[in-house]
């Protein structure tokens, strides 16, 4: 989930810079969006549990969606449906994505090594970002919904190491 979430993140980055231009401001824009997305994927996990598998089927239409409609036909539009239309593409992944990683976290027996799978996941994808370079920032979410794909299986390997509890 580790991977997916931070080529997400590198996706989002390019697209707000393609729409909004590539300043401070807009890297921080992406940067509280996402945050904004955790934020309110936490506080629905905390009211309630949801099931896995619909939040799966909802993740991969959301990915697709990203990726069938290129940010540059968003240029055309004014400032606030611009906005508008980039946030709902780009940060309704993000939101369902942590809703997912929310329910399974909750759900891991384990949590200092699931925190540590995810976060080795995260040193991952940030090594995958440089796969835009060959096959485009569009494309990432391909790669994107193939890792979201293989997270399921991912709870049923153990890993060979241990944290010890502090």
């Amino acid at each position: 989930m580790g991977v997916a979430f931070l080529l997400l993140e590198t996706k989002n980055v390019v697209a707000f810079a393609l729409l909004f231009g590539t300043t401070w401001f807009v890297n921080a824009l992406v940067f509280i969006g996402v945050l904004v997305a955790i934020l309110a994927a936490i506080e629905v996990s905390r009211r309630r549990v949801l099931p896995q598998l619909p939040l799966y089927l909802a993740l991969f239409p959301s990915l697709l969606a990203a990726w069938l409609i290129p940010v540059d036909n968003l240029l055309g539009l004014a400032f606030v449906p611009r906005f508008v239309a980039g946030v709902l593409l780009g940060l309704t992944p993000v939101f369902i994505a942590n809703l997912v990683f929310a329910q399974r976290f909750r759900e891991a027996g384990d949590s200092p090594q699931a925190f540590a799978a995810d976060l080795l996941g995260a040193v991952v994808g940030g090594l995958l970002e440089y796969t835009a370079m060959l096959i485009g920032y569009r494309n990432l979410l391909v790669v994107v919904a193939a890792c979201y794909a293989l997270a399921p299986l991912s709870g049923r390997i153990s890993l060979p190491w241990r944290f010890a509890r502090a």
